[in-house]
């Protein structure tokens, strides 16, 4: 799977977040993603990980994705690191 393409489907699951995408291998399959989003406002870090890997599991199934790393920040908490 291309990054752009592991992104648009970051985007559609998590509306109005803002995701980063590296394909970490060169093959496509291995990718390190960070997400940042209102949407994980109030939410632990497991629950922001279900939010992103649940609805990815066809993926993960078909082996379009093999390995994915994920950073989940709240805007706040991403403008915190970026300080």
């Amino acid at each position: 799977m291309r990054p752009q393409k592991l992104m648009e489907i970051l985007q559609n699951i998590l509306p109005g977040s803002e995701v980063m995408v590296e394909d970490m291998t060169g093959t496509m399959d291995h990718f390190r993603v960070q997400v940042v989003s209102e949407l994980f406002e109030g939410k632990s870090r497991v629950d922001r990980h279900k939010m992103v890997f649940d609805p990815l599991q066809p993926y993960f199934a078909s082996n379009e994705i093999h390995a994915l790393t994920l950073k989940a920040y709240t805007p706040a908490q991403w403008q915190e690191l970026q300080s």
